[in-house]
C-alpha cells in the first residue's frame, strides 16, 4: 500500500520575502524541488507531495508573486531573482541536492538552478516546461515582438489574459470537450483570487515581460543539457494550448537518459493524471538517486 505523508505548510522569511511553502518526507532523503507555472502556486501539487514524500524529501514554494508568498513592493520580480529566493530558501532549510520540476514560469527558475549550480541537480522531472524554440509556435509572436521591443504599442498587441478568463483558460482553454469535465473548478477561482489583489496583476506583466530573457538562454540551456546529461523524466500532456509538442522531441535530442511519457491531458496534467504522473515520478527518483 502506498504510503502518503502529510504535507506540512510554512512561512519563512528569505531574501527580504515571507516565502510560504509545502513541504513533506524525510530531512536525510533526496530532494524534490517542485516549481508551479503562472498562474498557479505549489497548491497544483497537492496530489503529489504526500505520495512523493515517502521516497524524497519534497519542497514546494509559492514563487514571489503567486499563492501566499509576500514579496517586497521593490522586489524584481524577475526569474533571476526568484531563483535567488528560492536558492536562499533550500540552503536556509538544507535542501542541499534535488531533482527539479520543470513547468511552464516554474521552468526559468529551475534552469538558472540548474546552469549556477549543476552538481545540485540529481535530476530533472519536465511537465510541459518549455526549454526550446521548437515549443514557441505562432501565437508566441506578439510576445516575442513585445520582448524585442516593449513600446506602448506592442504591449496593446498581446492577447488579453490577466484576467479570470485567461486564468481559466490555463485549465481548459483550446482542450478537447472530453477532458473539460475533469478539471475541479476551485484551482482557477483560488489562482485568480490570489492574483486579483491590488498590484498583483501588473506584477504578473512584469514577470512575464522577463521571460523573454529566459527565451534568450535557450542556447544555454541545451548546452547546460549536452554537456551534464541529468538523468530526466519527462511527463507531458498533449493538448497544451502553449507549448508546441515538437517541444518533446527537442528535450529528446539533447537527454540521453530521457523517459518520456506523453498523456492525453492538457497544460495543468497534475489536475487529471497525477496519479499516473506520481507513479512515475516515484520510480524514477528511486532510479535515479546516486548510488
Amino acid at each position: 500500500m502506498l504510503t502518503v505523508e502529510k504535507a506540512k505548510h510554512r512561512t519563512v522569511e528569505v531574501d527580504g520575502v515571507k516565502l510560504f511553502y509545502r513541504e513533506a518526507g524525510r530531512r536525510n532523503g533526496p530532494g524534490v524541488l517542485l516549481l508551479h507555472g503562472q498562474p498557479s502556486s505549489s497548491y497544483s501539487f497537492r496530489e503529489v507531495i504526500g505520495p512523493l514524500a515517502s521516497v524524497a524529501r519534497v519542497v514546494a514554494p509559492d514563487l514571489p508573486g503567486f499563492g501566499f508568498t509576500e514579496a517586497p513592493g521593490d522586489y524584481e520580480y524577475t526569474f533571476e531573482a526568484m531563483a535567488r529566493t528560492i536558492d536562499a530558501l533550500t540552503r536556509q532549510i538544507g535542501l542541499e541536492r534535488f531533482f527539479l520540476y520543470i513547468h511552464d514560469f516554474g521552468a526559468p527558475v529551475a534552469y538558472y538552478l540548474a546552469l549556477a549550480r549543476p552538481d545540485r541537480v540529481l535530476g530533472l522531472i519536465i511537465q510541459n516546461g518549455n526549454a526550446h524554440e521548437e515549443g514557441l509556435g505562432p501565437d508566441w509572436e506578439a510576445n516575442k515582438a513585445y520582448w524585442a521591443d516593449p513600446t506602448p504599442q506592442n504591449r496593446a498587441k498581446l492577447p488579453e489574459w490577466l484576467n479570470f478568463e485567461g486564468v481559466r483558460h490555463t485549465y481548459v482553454g483550446d482542450i478537447p470537450d472530453r477532458l473539460q469535465p475533469l478539471f475541479a473548478p476551485e484551482g482557477w477561482h483560488l489562482d485568480w483570487e490570489r492574483m486579483s489583489r491590488p498590484g498583483l496583476v501588473e506584477i504578473q506583466f512584469r514577470i512575464f515581460a522577463d521571460y523573454g530573457r529566459y527565451v534568450a538562454r535557450f542556447p544555454e540551456i541545451s548546452a547546460y543539457h549536452h554537456e551534464h546529461q541529468p538523468p530526466a523524466l519527462l511527463i507531458w500532456g498533449r493538448h497544451d494550448p502553449y507549448f508546441e509538442l515538437e517541444e518533446v522531441l527537442a528535450y529528446a535530442r539533447e537527454l540521453d537518459r530521457l523517459d518520456m511519457h506523453i498523456y492525453d491531458g492538457a497544460h495543468l496534467l497534475l489536475e487529471t493524471h497525477h496519479r499516473e504522473c506520481v507513479a512515475l515520478m516515484r520510480e524514477f527518483i528511486l532510479d535515479a538517486q546516486p548510488s
